[in-house]
Formats: C-alpha cells, structure tokens, sequence
C-alpha cells in the first residue's frame, strides 16, 4: 500500500455488512467457474477466493471475521482433498466428501438468497410505477431485450481486478504521488456522469491513474451506491457492467458547500 493512502480512508469506511458475506463470495465463483456446486474444484476456488479477501484488504474492506474463517475452512478442506484417501474395504463405511457439509450450507443460503429476491421482487413491482419492456417492446425495436442484473461487490471486484490487469500493462512513469479525497473523486465522478446516461464501469478509471488512485475511485464508486447516487448494472452473469447516475441533490449540495 501507499504510504498516503491510509490516511484517506477513516472517514469512508466501506463495510461489508452492506454488502455480502463469504457464503455469496464463494457463490460467485461457483457461478463465474460455470462449475457444478456440488462437485466444487476446491484448489481453484480456494485460491480464487483468498485471491479476492487479498484485494478486499488491500482496499481496507472490512474483510475481517466470517470471512477469514471460511478462508481456514476452504485451506482445510483443500489439505484434505490434496491427502490421498487410504483405500478401504467393502465393509468399510465409505467416507463423507470433506467438501459435503460446504456444499450443504450453499444450498441452505441459496433457499434464504432466492426467498430474499423474491420478497424484492414482489415489493419492486408493487411499488413500481413501469416496468421493464417484454418481447412485444422488443420485436417492435427489433433487438433482443438483454436483462439487466444489479451488480453484487464481487463482481465489482472481479471487474476492478481486470482494470488492476490493465494498468499493469502500461509502462511504469515515476510521477510525484497526487494524494485525492474520496469525497473529492465523488464529486468529480458525479460531474463525468452528468455529461452521459451511462458509462461503462472500465472507463471510469482513467489509463493515467496510479494504482492509489484507482484504489480511490474504486472506493469512491462503492461509496455511492451506499449514498444511492449511482446504480450499477450488469448484462447477464458476467457481462460488461454500466454505471448509471441517480440525482440526489442533497448530497450534491453539501459537496458544494464544502468546496
């Protein structure tokens, strides 16, 4: 981490609890490895999964508790499914899957999970005052409608790992370290929205930025979702995601004020 960039972060704590839990986590990459839940390549998704509580702390998520202990809970399961299983006789009772009781608590989330949207569901659509076009709307436009899924944090931070990816890939300048607010990059991501009805999530990380500065617009962006200033969407599972902005001039006004 950077040295300045601890010091941005107290007044922004970005937690978890408004988002999801490891259970969701792990749904995830089930869901972006197209595997069978229960026949889980633990070694993958293991890694896969400390690979993203790494960059949560980077991003000082809250990323501790639960989370750390489904991380000893999938390294144990790993070790087991690593050790060779002793061959044993017909008389023998055949040993359970170490990956069983995992897969038993995934189903029970996901009852809760599909219980939970469809609670949403019925609550959106009673309150709603129009809803999205149906295939008459769509032959009459002649395209496909695609439906569109609000984004959950892990693909947002699948979504930021590739811009992480990217900015690899250009060649390192030494520039003198630019220390921004969160609040300020709000306000600045605020005047980009308003020039456009949407903006695909990439774009909003300049190539310029430096690995703290995208930090910084990642949290930014996390930020005002919580604030409701922003909905961020997602063409099917793992399609490109779109950021659109939400008027809250409230908000906007107090960053006026202190500007």
């Amino acid at each position: 981490m950077f040295q300045d960039f601890d010091s941005i972060l107290p007044d922004y704590p970005v937690k978890l609890k408004n988002f999801e839990g490891p259970l969701d986590l792990l749904l995830h990459l089930i869901r972006v490895n197209e595997v069978n839940i229960y026949d889980i390549p633990i070694v993958r998704v293991t890694d896969q999964y400390i690979q993203y509580l790494d960059l949560m702390k980077e991003l000082n998520l809250d990323a501790a508790g639960e989370f750390l202990v489904m991380a000893a809970t999938l390294i144990q399961i790993k070790a087991r499914m690593l050790v060779p299983r002793l061959e044993t006789t017909g008389e023998d009772e055949e040993e359970e899957d170490p990956r069983d009781a995992l897969v038993r608590r995934l189903l029970e989330h996901k009852k809760f999970q599909a219980a939970a949207e469809l609670l949403h569901e019925k609550e959106t659509l009673r309150s709603a005052e129009w809803i999205r076009p149906d295939d008459r709307v769509a032959d009459i436009a002649d395209e496909p409608f695609q439906k569109e899924l609000e984004v959950d944090l892990f693909s947002l931070l699948q979504a930021f790992q590739s811009v992480i990816v990217r900015a690899r890939k250009r060649p390192s300048l030494q520039l003198p370290e630019e220390s921004i607010s969160i609040e300020t990059r709000i306000k600045q991501l605020l005047g980009q929205l308003s020039e456009t009805d949407a903006c695909a999530f990439e774009d909003l990380f300049p190539d310029s930025d430096t690995r703290a500065s995208l930090i910084v617009t990642f949290l930014a962006l996390l930020e005002m979702i919580r604030l409701k200033l922003i909905r961020v969407f997602q063409s099917g599972v793992t399609g490109p995601i779109r950021v659109y902005r939400k008027t809250n001039s409230d908000y906007v006004s107090k960053l006026d004020e202190k500007n």
